[in-house]
Order: structure tokens, then sequence, then C-alpha cells
């Protein structure tokens, strides 16, 4: 037996011409530029136009930067359906069309210079514009000659493919954008009716000479001006908030906001009316500025990115029916239980179909986390969510989309009905912070109106509410939270929302998916079990050098450094192997029905047989991600640690002596075992966090208190969750957690800063002597306080947990 995982040794180099551009090998008729070859004219193209516009650097990424080109053909008939295209358009008329793609291949400034030059390519382009951190193109064409479909054979042809999905994100992430407009707006008249009240205020301030005092009440009418459209506009969402909070019975910070905005308005309003005073009115304006500015840095969030994705990211726009003798692309809501629909290598099954016709050999790793494929012969089921692999299959469905497997695995009534409920700090100090605020309130308006004092008692009351108004408790947690959202984000990790972290700082339960979580599938080991000597490697080699395959290249790893021979009859069968005769044998190198002519199920290894002879057989596994032991061992200090897989046990002690003895480790887990342990560990009383990758987490994911979706590239395809770490900085996970309690402890320390200013603001409010400069002087000398201890005390915490370290990524291409 001979095993060996030399998997990291270059491959050997090829014969073959390649292209420049592509690296695709040259084959037939080929296309010549300053002595470089290329594939196609339009690779060849692509180098001319950054060759003559001094953009070189783009072949300094990467030997081969065109290598997203697709190496198979791609079906694209559906896009000439005018149903289809009608829903994908942005806008659309006799002349001219407008959409909007989705191109996970940007990832340099000179992709934005070449995307946004595709008029340079084809001249019915008007314009296009690119979104670099969303990833996305958008695209002005004219109609008639040109069509969507062709331009989207264009973008393939030049390496950029548009990923095309059921699920519109493009359209959604724009629709979302809508509320932050109109905050920035509010933000913006806010900030100039405080500009302007605050200019206008000073006179009051500073003393007024004969000259001025003419002008007082004209002063006061503008300042009081500048109140009404930030107390109507800017702070209406506060009063909307705070009338919902009530009819509730449920106190939020909104509700003692809305009433400190209220009262100030209205006792500036009674002060200027009458002219016994100069009001508050850049108290209030600097006031709702300022929480504004809080309430944007709070939704400020990662738009590029989708969280909430559901089955529909995953499937096609349209898929393939067979009428009769015809084959007619149509839309996927227009898929009906019986029509029989043609599903090609690597597509994806969409709904619950029987096998009528050819060998279908289906990757269901992203439904059930099983990396083996999956065999199925005529008149088997198979089930939504898996991709083909191999020759063209035609099914028959049997099953709704709507009503697939797969379909299910996302609206579980398990998880469906049960939302994630969690209460912030500042959600319950607000609680007490009303009721304690009213009561001291009133207290102080008693007092007055006993001893006889009407005013003070009026003036003392308003004072309370307009100083205690938690301005500065209000901006503590969105801008300690939006640090370290910045801090988690320099290290590859994208959090959905400022709440996560504080539910990541209440997490006790940590919970592993094995493939593709703690696996990394960029580190692949391969294995042989059989022998060859070396000329029969040699064989073996010839072979695989003449295909793309992926497992093709590792063998080539695998084998070395070692002399290839001529290669006469080669034919590869997508899916199932490849054949060919070398120096005179014949070398078959595939699953055991190709290799061997069966009609057995494989068991997921490469079979290599010479002259007919078995000689062994590949089989492959992914690593364990960089650093995993010393992961769990940091996690286990504070930490139960669980594993659910949907894989088979072989790796049992290999875990065992990587994981606590106190840990689950679970094999053979379905999404719904997988989600019904999660809340078995909840009833408990533990707060689950759960870390996976694929479908098959899913309802895990949305069931835990926090759900982190592991990717590798995280521009493709990731199920619901609270946050999405990059593969890469797997190993930075025990401090995440650690700072995102440092990062709780930040708030509880800026609120205890707010307390005290509260209190030396309290003294003289419940004296019924506070004047509109005190007011004006202390909430926002409170505010920057806030504000600047939150930076630099969220900052000091990452730097000591090690995540600001100088060699940290100063940002990260989305």
């Amino acid at each position: 037996m001979e095993r060996s995982a030399n998997t990291r040794e270059a491959v050997p180099t090829l014969d073959e011409p390649i292209c420049f551009h592509c690296g695709d090998k040259v084959v037939g008729q080929h296309y010549e530029c300053d002595n470089r070859l290329f594939c196609c004219l339009g690779c060849q193209t692509v180098y001319e136009i950054l060759q003559q516009n001094d953009l070189q650097r783009y072949y300094q990424y990467n030997a081969h930067p065109g290598r997203f080109k697709r190496r198979e053909p791609i079906d694209l008939a559906y896009l000439d359906q005018p149903d289809i295209r009608a829903k994908l358009v942005d806008y659309m008329d006799e002349r001219m069309s407008i959409i909007t793609f989705y191109i996970p291949a940007i990832h340099c400034s000179s992709c934005i210079w070449l995307l946004e030059n595709l008029y340079k390519l084809e001249a019915a382009i008007v314009s296009s514009q690119v979104d670099f951190m969303k990833k996305q193109v958008t695209v002005r064409f004219k109609n008639g000659s040109f069509s969507l479909r062709m331009l989207v054979e264009l973008l393939v042809g030049i390496g950029y493919e548009p990923k095309i999905t059921l699920q519109d994100i493009v359209k959604e992430g724009k629709e979302s954008s809508r509320g932050g407009h109109t905050l920035v707006a509010k933000i913006a008249v806010a900030g100039f009716c405080f500009g302007n009240s605050m200019m206008l205020s000073f006179p009051e301030y500073f003393g007024m000479d004969a000259f001025e005092k003419q002008y007082a009440n004209f002063f006061g009418y503008m300042n009081l001006g500048f109140s009404v459209p930030v107390l109507l506009y800017c702070a209406s969402d506060y009063f909307r908030s705070a009338w919902q909070s009530l009819k509730h019975r449920n106190l939020n910070l909104d509700v003692p906001l809305a009433l400190g905005i209220l009262v100030i308005f209205v006792r500036t309003a009674l002060e200027i009316l009458t002219g016994s005073g100069a009001g508050f009115a850049d108290t209030l304006c600097s006031l709702v500025f300022f929480i504004l500015i809080g309430r944007w840095v709070q939704q400020r969030t990662y738009h590029h990115l989708s969280f909430e994705r559901d089955y529909r990211s995953y499937f096609p726009v349209a898929v393939t029916r067979i009428e009769g003798d015809r084959e007619r692309p149509i839309p996927l809501a227009d898929l009906h239980v019986g029509d029989r629909i043609l599903v090609r290598n690597n597509e994806i099954i969409p709904a619950d179909a029987l096998l009528l016709k050819g060998a279908a050999a289906v990757d269901f790793s992203f439904v059930t986390g099983e990396s083996d494929l999956v065999e199925k012969t005529p008149g088997e089921l198979i089930y939504a969510g898996g991709r083909q692999v191999g020759e063209a299959i035609e099914v028959e469905v049997v099953k709704a989309v709507s009503q697939s497997h797969l379909t299910r695995l996302w609206n579980n009534e398990n998880f469906k009905d049960r939302e994630k409920t969690y209460e912030t700090f500042a959600g319950v100090v607000s609680k007490y912070f009303t009721i304690g605020l009213l009561s001291v309130a009133i207290f102080g308006a008693a007092y007055w109106l006993f001893g006889g004092d009407a005013a003070k008692a009026w003036n003392a009351f308003t004072a309370v509410l307009i100083i205690a108004c938690p301005c500065a408790l209000a901006l503590s947690s969105p801008f300690t939270l939006s640090a370290a959202l910045s801090i988690f984000d320099r290290n590859k990790m994208y959090i959905k929302n400022t709440a996560v972290v504080e539910k990541m700082a209440k997490i006790d339960c940590i919970v592993f998916d094995k493939t593709g979580t703690i696996t990394s599938p960029k580190s692949t080991r391969i294995f042989f079990d059989g022998h060859l000597n070396a000329r029969e490697k040699g064989l073996l080699a010839s072979v695989c050098r003449n295909s793309n395959h992926p497992l093709s290249r590792e063998i080539l790893r695998w084998a070395g450094d070692i002399t290839t021979l001529d290669v006469a009859h080669f034919e590869e069968i997508v899916g199932k192997g490849m054949k060919a005769d070398v120096n005179g044998k014949t070398v078959e190198i595939g699953s055991m029905p190709f290799v061997f002519g069966r009609n057995r199920r494989g068991d997921g290894r490469v079979f290599v047989a010479i002259d007919k002879e078995l000689r062994g057989a590949f089989h492959y596994e992914q690593s364990w991600r960089e650093g995993l032991e010393d992961v769990v061992q940091e996690l286990q200090q504070g930490y139960d640690l669980h594993l659910l897989s949907g894989d088979g046990d072989r790796h049992m002690e290999a875990l065992r002596a990587i994981f606590p003895v106190s840990s689950s480790i679970l094999f053979h887990q379905n999404p719904t075992d997988k989600l019904m342990q999660i809340e078995d560990w909840q009833r408990d009383g533990r707060r689950v966090g759960m870390l996976g990758d694929g479908l098959n987490d899913a309802g895990a994911l949305r069931k835990a208190d926090l759900g982190v979706a592991i990717s590798d590239d995280i521009n493709n395809f990731v199920p619901g969750c609270d946050a999405i770490l990059e593969g890469t900085s797997f190993r930075k996970i025990p401090k995440f957690f650690l700072f995102a309690k440092d990062a709780v402890h930040v708030i509880r320390m800026s609120f205890l800063i707010s307390l005290t200013y509260n209190c030396i603001g309290l003294y003289f409010a419940l004296q019924g002597t506070m004047s509109p400069l005190f007011a004006a002087i202390l909430m926002p000398i409170s505010t920057v306080t806030i504000i600047s201890f939150t930076s630099l005390a969220t900052r000091w915490f990452a730097r000591k947990r090690g995540l600001l370290e100088r060699t940290a990524a100063l940002g990260h291409n989305m």
C-alpha cells in the first residue's frame, strides 16, 4: 500500500501552448499579439485594450487573470424569453435597456476600468458603471441588434460571468437602501438647523448690547422656525417608535428621547412666544442631530452581502422543459408537477423529480453535508438542491418547487415561527431609565409646587427631562458597536448588524459543523490505495495532464516531477472518467462503472486500471483548517463545544483527540437532526452559537442564538445567518468572541460616564435654575466624551486581543 500527500508540489509544465489571458489550452485556430498566444479573439481584445491604456498591472494579480472564464459551455437561451428578460432588467423601452448584474469576479481597479469600457468591445453598449463594494455593474445598451443574451455572452467571454439566480439580490439591495437615504436627508436637515440655531444663540449666551437687543425677538422666532422641521421631520421616527412602544406596554429608549425632544420644543416655544426667555432651540437641534448620527451608525451594515438569502438564491432563473421533440427554456415559476425537464452537467435539480433517462451522479454536499456523489438509476427519486455531475439527464417533476425537500429545509416550521429575540443592554436600561427619569422630574416639580413656587416647579420638571434626556446613552451602544464592526471587518468577519455583537458576547455554547467548516475545501489531501511504480506513474500523469478536471490536477501534483509520454486516443466523459493509450498501454481513470463496466454505485473513489488490471484507487479528503486544535483549546476554557456532521463517523478518533471529552460529536446528522439538537441545548438554558457553511446547516443557523456562516468565498452562496466569516480568519474565532465581550464592557463603562454627566446636570435642573447656556454646553460635551471614549476604548481592546496589529489588513476587497 502506498499513501502520499504531495499536494503542494508544483504541477508539471504542459507542453501545449496556453492562452496568456485565461490559461486555457490553445487548440486549433489561435490568435497572437506581442508574441503572446490567445485562445480566442475575446482574450486578445481584452489584452490589447489593457495594453493601450497602460493597465498592464492587471496581469500582476495572477498569472492568468482571465481564469474566471467558463471552461464548459453555458446555456443562456433562457435570456431570450421575454417574460424572463422583463423580470431581470431595471428599465426597458423601445430603444434602450438598463440592467444591473452581480459579478463575483470583480477584484481590482483594472476590473473596474475594463467593465466601465465595455463600449469599446461592443458599439451597442452605451455605458457601464461599476459598484466595486457590491461587485455590481449597471449596463445601458441599445435594443435591436444587441440582446440581453449577447451582453451576458460578452461578459462571460472576457471572464466576468454574472451570477443570475432566482432571487434577485441586486434589486433587493437597492430597495433596502432607500431607508438609508431618508435617514441621511434627516441628518442633513438637522445639521443645517443645528448650525444656524447655534449661531443665532451666541448673542444670547455672551450678552447683547443695545443694538442687538432690538433683534432678540427676531432671533428667537428664527430659532423656533428651525426647531419645527427638526421636531416634525427629523425626529418623527422617534415619536412613532415611542408610540408603538407605549401601545405594546414596553418602554424602549425612544420613549425618554421622544419625551425629552417634545418637552424641549414646548418649553422653547412658550419662552419665545411669551418673551420670557430664549428657549433651548440649539439644544433641541443638536440633540436630534447627534442621535440621528447614532442611528445611522447603528444601521450601517454590509449591503453588498446578503445575510437573509433563501432557497431562491441557490436556484437558477430558468430550466429547460422538454415538450415533445422540442427543448424550451421556461421561468422556474412556470415549472409544474408532471413536467419533463433536462438537467445538464453542473446544473441544479430545481424540484423533487424521478429520473427518466441518463445516469445521474448527484452532488448533495450543500444539502446534506455528505461529500460523496450519489448515483441514481432510472426510476429513482432525486431530491431538489442536488447538482448533477456528468451527462445530461431527463427527469419528471413530482413536487412543486415550493414544496420540494430543499424548500422545506428553509421553511421548516420548527424555526420559521420562532424569531430570534434578544434584548440589548440599551433596551434593558431604557426601561428603568424612563421610570427613574420621570420619577425624578415629578419629585422635583412636587417639591417646588408644595413650596409655593409654581414657576420653579415647571422649570425643574422640564429641566430634568431636558438635561437627563438619554442622548449620550443612545450614542454609546451604536458608536461602540460600530467601532467593533469595523474591527471585525478588518479581520474578515462580517456582522449583520450591531445587535449581533451583543448576542455574540452572551454565547456560552459553540457548535461546529464539519465539512467546509472545520475542514478546508482549499487544502484537499489525496491518497492512493494501491501500488504504482515510476513508469506507471508516468502513464497516469500523461493521461491526467490532458484534463482540466480539478482531480486530474491533484493527481498530477501527487505524481510530482515525472517524465510524461505522448497520449493517443484520449477520451474524457464528464462526471465519469477518462481513458487513453499511452506507450502501448490502455490507461483508464474514473468511477467504478466507468473503469470496470459494472452497474454498481461508487464510493467516491477514483479507480486506476492499466490494460484492464486494477492498480488501485485515489481517495481525497479535506484537511482540518489551520489552527483548529488551537481554536478548540482556547474556546474550551469558557464554552461548551460540540460538533454536528452530516458525514459518516470515519473521523471520530481524530476529532475525539481534538475536542474535549465533554463534547458531543454526532455524525449522520441530517438538517432536521441538527436543528432539533440545537433546540435541546437551548432548552437546557444554553445560548448556542452555530458555525456552519452549507444549506444543510440553514435550519441550525437560524435556530441558534447566533448563526455564523463560514465561507472561503463570501461572494458565493451562504445560508441565512447573523455573520459571515471568511475561512482564512478561522483561527481568530476565540479572539472574536472575547472581543465581543470587551465591546459590551465598553458600552457599560460609557453608560456610567453618561450617568455621571446626568447627575451633574440634575443637580442644577432640580433647583429650577438651569440656563440655556448650561444645557448647550453640557449636552455636546457629554456627547463628544462618549463618542471619543467608545472609539478609543474599543480600539484599545482590539489591540489587546491582537485584532489591530500592524500586519492586519487595512481593508478588504469585498
